[in-house]
């Protein structure tokens, strides 16, 4: 059975686990490859994670001349290959939401792979491993389905994707509170 990542962003505490968890990952090179925003800091504490949603045709890979970032047969948009990356960087230009990061000692693209090692064999990334309030889970489509019936989120505020940027993405959003101004208490 599929599972996707899901973040149900409302959720954020803000504690960073993901991070921590995310340089654990076996093969991420003690690098984390995600980030933790911090939404306004000047008004609240209102967190979120940042990750790479693994766009079904994700414009890094589009743009990148010499075919280095592959896709997963699970859907995961993986790192440059050591082997073909030309360090051009066109990949961190291209990405709509700014994932891919840019190693200069290595001269080679690094970003989320939602933890291919572990997720190709069912096993959930390690964020959404470690993450204590649920802001990332690690769903099947079915329980995602759960999830949109339950927040009621027909409404068009539902949000799976930025259709207008990449189009469909193998991470799903959830922001219906933060879209509809209800407060969340945990």
């Amino acid at each position: 059975m599929k599972k996707r990542l899901y973040l149900e962003l409302e959720n954020c505490i803000g504690c960073r686990s993901c991070l921590a968890a995310c340089t654990q990952c076996g093969g991420h090179e003690e690098r984390n490859r995600n980030y933790v925003y911090d939404v306004n800091p000047l008004v609240n504490r209102q967190t979120m994670p940042l990750m790479c949603l693994h766009c079904e045709n994700p414009a890094c890979a589009r743009s990148c001349p010499a075919q280095a970032i592959q896709i997963h047969e699970t859907g995961a948009v993986l790192s440059a290959l050591v082997e073909k990356c030309i360090g051009c960087q066109n990949c961190t230009i291209a990405c709509p939401y700014g994932i891919p990061k840019f190693d200069t000692e290595q001269n080679l693209m690094y970003k989320c792979d939602m933890c291919i090692d572990r997720s190709k064999d069912g096993i959930p990334p390690m964020c959404a491993s470690v993450c204590p309030s649920n802001t990332i889970q690690w769903l099947s489509d079915s329980e995602i389905e759960a999830k949109k019936n339950q927040f009621n989120l027909n409404n068009g505020k539902w949000v799976t994707s930025m259709p207008f940027l990449e189009g469909e993405t193998n991470v799903k959003v959830n922001l219906p509170g933060i879209l509809q101004g209800v407060t969340k208490l945990f």
